[in-house]
């Protein structure tokens, strides 16, 4: 046995756990962190994990928090930002309503080629002064009682061993040691599937149409570089680009609608493609012989009965709780859980007692997954209609830009004091969200779904491109408790201008929601109504 009690030791070495102990490490560099990872390096790049569009949160995290920006710009491609097309069963993209950006925004984002990423930040981890121990297999944990330390049980090409820490934190993925050991996956409602491929090619989508005017509209003619989602009922397609120059290619679908068994092999989703997105599936097809991989997650999104203890035990990543890729959040929640956990190992040090702390931190996270999770839940039947999805994108954005980044960009996650003072306005926020998600429903039900050839700029709704350049102010208390007061209000008047806008075609809409339209103060832009 390794005698010496570790201060921490993280169960697996991938995304969540690497970054975990470098967040750890940077916040108190004289820990003594180990890190086990059953794979050994150099992992293969393109086709290794999915999981690599990253948005706002996880890339001020990845760029800012943990000193990554360089590796970022050079290693990565930046992002054109997330754009849709309502392309079911169309060939044409030129032909459809798209919604995206015609120019970058200033907050950037990235999309991540994973092997690249934690081959980077094995050797990161190892040059901060980080134990990495590679091709460690965990056969078993002990949680200890009171103050005793945990104790892991671990197996190596040379023999067993164990080893000891104060603190076990769990970031082995879907494998989820911790969560499955204590019973702790719950089921959060939301059922759906996901398969994906990575072509070792590039799919020029903006070479895809010979429509010239269609091609001018984004400056530069990169849409390739966009999280690009192509949408129809009950599911969405992704294409997203890596580094290596290999394309990955997913279909993420409500699993009633479109069961798991129509598209679990590659011949299985290229046939589901030929139907649903034959676009794509042409494109695909004739790469086929650039197959670098397959394969797929049932009921990929569940929940977590518990995620940080005050007996120095805590989750991160898919091994606790794991959401929906569509807005790709999966990042944000590790930053998320990383900085709660290394707030509470800080405690810790300081000795301080973790029960209330815990539970604090605890309450925020769940909070803050629970607001993120209605946006799917129960969603997907409406992502083929090009009525209401832009404009339930554009409210999840706003949503999202105007709440959750603010209290992570300005580093108040762990400020107990001002998320209390801002209680009111981040109930009100919630629940704005929750009566909007219900609403798209409504509007949904009676839609008419015309799907216009226009592209939805987002860079012409001025509060919107607004938003996001001013992520990285830096605020004082005062300021930053304005700025939410304002976004709030600002949700208030959104909301009524989308009630108002659905109801231009359907004055049914109205009725059970006059509060919402005399709450509003100036409306808001909204894209042109459809014609």
């Amino acid at each position: 046995m390794d005698r010496k009690p570790h201060d921490a030791v993280i169960l697996g070495g991938g995304l969540a756990g690497l970054t975990l102990a470098l967040q750890l490490k940077g916040a108190y560099p004289d820990m003594d962190i180990v890190v086990l990872e059953r794979q050994s390096r150099p992992l293969p790049v393109a086709a290794h994990k999915v999981g690599e569009s990253t948005v706002e949160i996880a890339a001020h995290y990845f760029a800012d928090t943990l000193g990554l920006r360089a590796h970022l710009e050079d290693a990565h491609i930046r992002k054109f930002g997330f754009r849709f097309f309502f392309s079911e069963g169309r060939d044409d993209l030129a032909d459809v309503t798209e919604l995206g950006v015609s120019a970058v925004l200033p907050t950037p984002s990235y999309q991540i080629d994973r092997g690249i990423l934690e081959n980077f930040l094995g050797d990161e981890a190892c040059r901060r002064g980080i134990d990495f121990r590679e091709g460690v297999t965990v056969r078993g944990f002990d949680i200890g009682a009171g103050t005793l330390p945990h104790t892991v049980r671990f197996e190596t090409a040379a023999g067993t061993g164990d080893l000891q820490a104060r603190w076990l934190l769990d970031a082995s993925g879907r494998a989820g040691l911790m969560r499955r050991k204590l019973d702790l996956t719950r089921d959060n409602g939301h059922h759906a599937n996901a398969v994906w491929f990575r072509i070792d090619d590039r799919l020029e989508i903006d070479g895809w149409c010979d429509d010239d005017a269609w091609k001018g509209r984004c400056e530069p003619p990169e849409r390739w570089r966009s999280t690009n989602h192509l949408c129809g009922p009950g599911y969405w397609v992704w294409l997203i680009p890596l580094s290596s120059g290999a394309h990955s290619v997913g279909i993420v679908a409500d699993a009633t609608m479109h069961p798991l068994e129509t598209m679990k092999t590659f011949d299985l989703a290229l046939e589901w493609l030929q139907e649903h997105q034959p676009v794509v599936a042409r494109h695909v097809a004739s790469r086929r012989d650039k197959l670098l991989d397959f394969a797929f997650f049932r009921h990929f999104s569940y929940g977590c009965a518990r995620m940080f203890s005050p007996d120095r035990w805590g989750l991160t990543g898919e091994a606790g709780a794991f959401l929906d890729p569509f807005y790709s959040p999966g990042s944000d929640f590790i930053a998320i859980a990383n900085t709660y956990i290394t707030l509470l190992v800080g405690l810790d040090r300081q000795g301080e007692q973790l029960n209330a702390h815990a539970r604090h931190y605890e309450r925020l996270f769940f909070s803050f997954y629970e607001g993120t999770l209605r946006m799917y839940r129960g969603q997907y039947n409406l992502f083929g209609d090009p009525e209401v999805l832009p404009i339930k994108v554009i409210w999840d954005y706003a949503y999202y830009w105007g709440v959750l980044c603010q209290i992570v960009f300005q580093e108040r996650l762990g400020d107990a004091a001002f998320i209390t003072r801002m209680g009111p306005e981040l109930m009100t926020s919630a629940d704005l969200n929750t009566e909007m998600q219900a609403f798209f429903q409504r509007w949904h039900a009676v839609s008419e779904g015309r799907n216009r050839k226009v592209m939805m700029d987002q860079r012409d709704l001025t509060w919107f491109a607004t938003m996001n350049a001013t992520l990285h102010d830096t605020l004082d208390d005062e300021t930053l408790a304005h700025r939410l007061r304002e976004n709030v209000r600002m949700m208030r008047s959104l909301a009524a201008s989308i009630v108002e806008r659905a109801a231009a075609d359907h004055p049914s809409l109205r009725e059970g929601n006059e509060h919402l339209l005399g709450a509003q103060d100036t409306p808001m832009e909204l894209f042109a109504r459809v014609a």
